[in-house]
């Protein structure tokens, strides 16, 4: 399409963005885990780190970066906090010191209990019917693996 000087910007028109709507419903989503994971005593993403250690168990700083999409600077200050705050440890094995095992402590295996109540607070969030948010999340996750 040839463009003219009517729509030669459109292309960088906040409008025209997926990104915006993007970034901004994922700030909004965030916000509003705030208030339930204050009683928790955890940020989102430290809720998220949670997430997979109830999951899965115990792994590798690296593998946990790789779930969660943070590198390294920014997942081992996270982790850091973490550990003071007594829901995980982290160990570097004799055998391989240069790589960092992330286990949750009973007390972070504990909170699994309480964090059940956090996507029942979360319902309503988006103004979404269920088909909607189902198929939200459907293209957000091929989206997401397209990335990798």
């Amino acid at each position: 399409m040839e463009r003219t000087e009517n729509n030669r910007y459109d292309c960088i028109r906040l409008e025209n963005q997926i990104c915006f709507p993007l970034y901004a419903c994922a700030k909004e989503v965030v916000r509003q885990y705030r208030k339930p994971l204050e009683r928790l005593g955890l940020t989102y993403t430290q809720y998220v780190v949670m997430m997979v250690l109830w999951e899965f168990g115990g792994m590798t700083e690296g593998e946990l970066g790789k779930r969660i999409f943070l590198d390294s600077g920014t997942l081992a200050p996270l982790l850091k906090r973490m550990e003071k705050q007594g829901y995980i440890t982290r160990v570097r094995p004799e055998t391989n010191e240069r790589k960092l095992f992330v286990e949750l402590t009973a007390e972070g295996e504990a909170l699994k209990e309480q964090a059940t109540g956090v996507p029942c607070e979360m319902e309503g969030a988006l103004k979404l019917g269920q088909d909607e948010l189902k198929q939200l999340k459907e293209l957000l996750d091929k989206a997401v693996m397209g990335m990798e």
